[in-house]
């Protein structure tokens, strides 16, 4: 009976509500075992539109994807900012934007991110493609018959060290390179404890992490960053504005240093690796990639090899049809982020087919874009990897249907509206030239024959790591 009232018991327009019969846990344990399986059987009991009570939080999820829109043009009653802030304040440890303390803090940080659009995008990319060029030359040189390492470990490695050396600089100690992996074994064990400090689970429980942090943030102290080379004008543009502000400490200034970090390459490790493992799985997909990549040499008049630097355009780049397809194939299949909003008020909102929802001030909105990755009327047969999946005539495709009706939002990876990623161009960026470059120097296969699945421990907070680590080896291309 009491499951029943809680379904039940609501004002008039709010939509159903499931409550759970734990006090203030609601639904989290069963939301956090499988997020994807709760949401697609609460859909079929109760429609497009229903509550959730999850950790204290009442969360409502909009599940039609012809209502995304409806959510992510209202950003002034549906918010997200203020959470976004209260969560990486909690996590990386620097005092919420919000306090009142950084009049303009926020919005100056924001207006950096032109760094990582048009000309500037060029730029930092073709940084991020000599550094990459650097680290693949290191290999080659190691690779002089069969090398095998584990994949998940060598994308961690490659893209860690260039990201880190085109946005912060070279560490110029003789010992550079070690350096950087000291920094990157300890971000491995902080990021293995993200999803818990995201859940808002203090720090202290979570046993050496709240020390890790603290000496990540020490590296990203000025004396340290000063000594870097050649870093980045987007890390020296929030530099300059963190200079301005006498109340944030260097301690803050260097957890946003960290949180920076972070954000450009805790998404972007896993989504190469996926990438690299489906190309692998699938020696099709492998053979019509390499075809192109070889094809845009030989068309440019480049040479592939550890002594020669290739350079691509950014519209070389995004004419890399295979590529892109099969990365966004990849990014389809891995990718698990929900998209929130807050309502800032008590308000009635208004979606299509005279339908409304009726929000309290504080309640939550969730699109659940995973849902729609893996919905068999968007997208035939979703639990299968198809490569050319987002090509149609030799060009890209951009249209995908849902009952016969054309979807503006088909493909998620990234958020939605003002919650996008704005970093999303240069990651994309390093994920097609780290794929150009392996598979344009080596001849690469897997080493171990077994599955890999998603573990779903980040269901909600982008993209799934790997359950296990798989073997795979290379060598160079003759």
């Amino acid at each position: 009976i009491f499951i029943f009232l809680s379904v039940f018991n609501r004002k008039t327009g709010e939509p159903p509500l499931i409550n759970g019969w734990i006090p203030y846990l609601g639904k989290a344990l069963i939301f956090r075992k499988d997020a994807f399986k709760f949401l697609l059987d609460q859909q079929k009991k109760l429609g497009d539109i229903f509550t959730v009570h999850i950790a204290g939080r009442y969360i409502t999820f909009i599940m039609d994807p012809f209502q995304y829109v409806y959510v992510i043009r209202n950003s002034k009653q549906l918010e997200f900012h203020e959470f976004a802030d209260k969560m990486a304040s909690k996590t990386f440890d620097y005092p919420a934007l919000s306090n009142g303390k950084f009049p303009d803090l926020k919005e100056n940080l924001h207006r950096i991110y032109q760094y990582l659009q048009g000309k500037p995008l060029d730029i930092i990319s073709d940084h991020m493609m000599k550094n990459l060029q650097d680290i693949f030359e290191w290999k080659c040189s190691q690779a002089t018959d069969w090398e095998t390492e584990k994949m998940y470990k060598f994308c961690c490695s490659v893209m860690f060290e260039a990201s880190f050396v085109t946005l912060y600089g070279r560490v110029p100690a003789a010992d550079g390179h070690k350096v950087i992996s000291e920094i990157r074994d300890k971000f491995i064990k902080f990021d293995a404890s993200f999803p818990y400090l995201a859940a808002n689970i203090p720090i202290e429980l979570l046993g050496a992490t709240k020390k890790v942090r603290k000496e990540l943030i020490h590296h990203f102290l000025l004396p340290n960053m000063t000594k870097w080379l050649g870093g980045s004008k987007v890390v020296q543009a929030r530099q300059d504005i963190f200079e301005k502000y006498e109340l944030l400490g260097d301690y803050d200034k260097a957890a946003h240093h960290f949180a920076f970090l972070w954000a450009s390459v805790g998404n972007t490790i896993p989504a190469t690796f996926w990438a690299m493992y489906y190309l692998l799985r699938h020696p099709e997909a492998l053979a019509a990639v390499r075809d192109e990549i070889d094809h845009l040499l030989q068309s440019t008049g480049q040479k592939r090899g550890p002594t020669y630097n290739i350079h691509l355009t950014r519209e070389q780049l995004d004419n890399l049809v295979y590529l892109e397809s099969a990365l966004n194939e990849s990014l389809r299949m891995c990718s698990s982020s929900m998209n929130i909003r807050i309502s800032q008020e008590d308000f009635v909102l208004k979606l299509e087919g005279n339908q409304e929802v009726g929000l309290r001030k504080g309640d939550w909105i969730a699109l659940y874009p995973q849902i729609l990755h893996m919905d068999p009327e968007v997208y035939e047969d979703p639990k299968e990897y198809k490569f050319d999946r987002y090509i149609e005539n030799g060009k890209k495709k951009t249209t995908f249907y849902k009952a016969g009706r054309k979807l503006k939002y088909f493909l998620m990876p990234f958020g939605s509206g003002i919650s996008m990623c704005p970093g999303r161009f240069l990651a994309m960026n390093e994920m097609k030239m780290f794929l150009f470059l392996l598979l344009a120097h080596f001849d690469v296969e897997l080493a171990e024959n077994k599955a890999v699945r998603l573990d779903n421990s980040r269901m909600g907070l982008g993209i799934l790591l790997p359950d296990v680590d798989i073997a795979f080896r290379y060598k160079l291309r003759s």
